[in-house]
């Protein structure tokens, strides 16, 4: 049995990321292999609702050329709120006993914080750039420093026959960075036995993070000192980078004491041959509802979006099943193939990409800091590029290998933090 967790499934590039699962899983896997999808929803109608939707999938597949579709899928719907430490940390322990194994876990649940639109920027940067403008927007508006509910209750709780005053005014915690960021690298690292007990003949457990194209805008406004992303008007921005900051200098011996400790089951040292591994991918420019705008705007959204795509742009995969392409391909594909073409080009953050028509594949994304694979001196591509972007330099690539080092420092310190304080709440 493989072993998928999806998190924010039930719409949108969640509930698209199930779908491409099966349809692909079933492609490429024997008859004899099954997989168990898990999915989260912040409740459990959503849950039920999802399933229902994706078990018609299996109906019509099984009704074609997967007759045995419904024996080899099954679901598992789980309820969790990633702006909530104590729901997170409730269904990590609820998995871990209940799961044998997880051999993927897909960190899809996303939160924009967004207000609207600035229209008088939108319409100045289209005019200057359309392509850039509708790939790296900077006219979103959202509001500055959005915390979220107290994590802790206002009350005394006993612990190992002791009495203990919970902690009744912790420091606030970023709503976007928590949904974004913080829940999951508490999921992540709450579940890290189970990834482990996937790693088997050759294959190692995988943790892929859902980042965004737009974190290129924001490679100059990103801190460390505040990556929470609270003094931010692009908070959502901020969060991404964060986490191409974090996957793409896991792997490096400057990260390694803090990653160590992040992949290490609790109370347990680990062989780094077992460890789960850790990728960044992004979906290109999705049609979806986390923009709040009205019905009108949004169809006009859309067609700035084919525009966009027959101008040339590699990046509008709009579709969100298209955009699911990169982290399901993360997810099924061989780990030897993997490991193959990162000894060739370097560790990458991996994007759903389209062609004039459409057609979906999974390209390699430029970072700032970092470029395709973090190998100074790479062949530059062109083709869907920011503009301003720079061929990468030692320099750059010293400061974001710093930069990695500091945030995994400040996430493993937080991460203390908190579960010193949620220690016994669930």
């Amino acid at each position: 049995m493989f072993y998928v967790l999806v998190t924010g499934a039930n719409s949108g590039l969640g509930f698209s990321t199930c779908c491409r699962l099966i349809d692909e899983f079933l492609d490429t896997r024997l008859g004899s292999e099954c997989i168990t999808i898990i999915l989260t929803t912040r409740d459990v109608r959503k849950g039920g609702s999802t399933i229902a939707r994706l078990s018609k999938h299996v109906d019509k597949l099984s009704k074609g050329k997967h007759p045995d579709a419904k024996t080899r899928i099954s679901f598992q719907a789980e309820v969790m709120a990633l702006d909530s430490l104590v729901s997170v940390r409730r269904l990590s322990g609820k998995l871990l006993e209940r799961l044998p194994k997880l051999d993927v876990i897909i960190l899809n649940a996303g939160y924009g914080g967004w207000t609207g639109v600035d229209y008088w920027m939108a319409t100045k940067q289209s005019m200057t750039g359309f392509v850039q403008s509708v790939t790296w927007p900077t006219y979103k508006t959202s509001d500055m420093g959005l915390v979220t509910k107290s994590q802790l209750p206002n009350i005394d709780s006993l612990i190992q026959g002791k009495q203990k005053t919970v902690d009744d005014n912790p420091p606030p915690l970023g709503e976007v960075f928590c949904i974004n960021v913080f829940g999951h690298y508490l999921l992540s690292h709450n579940l890290s036995p189970l990834l482990m007990n996937a790693s088997s003949s050759g294959e190692r457990g995988r943790i892929i993070w859902l980042s965004s194209i737009e974190t290129e805008a924001v490679i100059d406004a990103f801190s460390a000192d505040d990556i929470q992303g609270l003094t931010s008007p692009m908070a959502y921005e901020i969060s991404k980078r964060l986490s191409d900051v974090l996957v793409l200098t896991s792997h490096l011996p400057a990260t390694r004491p803090w990653v160590d400790n992040f992949l290490s089951a609790p109370g347990e040292r680990q062989s780094d041959s077992i460890k789960p591994k850790l990728y960044i991918t992004h979906p290109g420019i999705c049609s979806t509802e986390i923009l709040p705008v009205h019905w009108i705007l949004n169809l006009l959204k859309l067609l700035t979006f084919y525009i966009a795509r027959w101008l040339g742009s590699p990046w509008h995969s709009i579709d969100p099943y298209k955009g699911a392409c990169a982290p399901v391909w993360i997810a099924l594909t061989p780990q030897p193939q993997l490991d193959a073409v990162e000894a060739s080009e370097g560790a990458g953050k991996w994007g759903s990409s389209t062609d004039w028509w459409g057609n979906e594949r999974v390209r390699r994304t430029e970072v700032g800091g970092w470029g395709w694979g973090g190998v100074v001196g790479e062949v530059v591509q062109r083709a869907g590029r920011i503009s301003g972007a720079k061929a990468l330099t030692r320099e750059a690539r010293e400061e974001f290998e710093g930069l990695g080092r500091e945030c995994w420092k400040r996430m493993e310190g937080l991460r203390k933090e908190w579960e010193e304080r949620l220690d016994g709440l669930d």
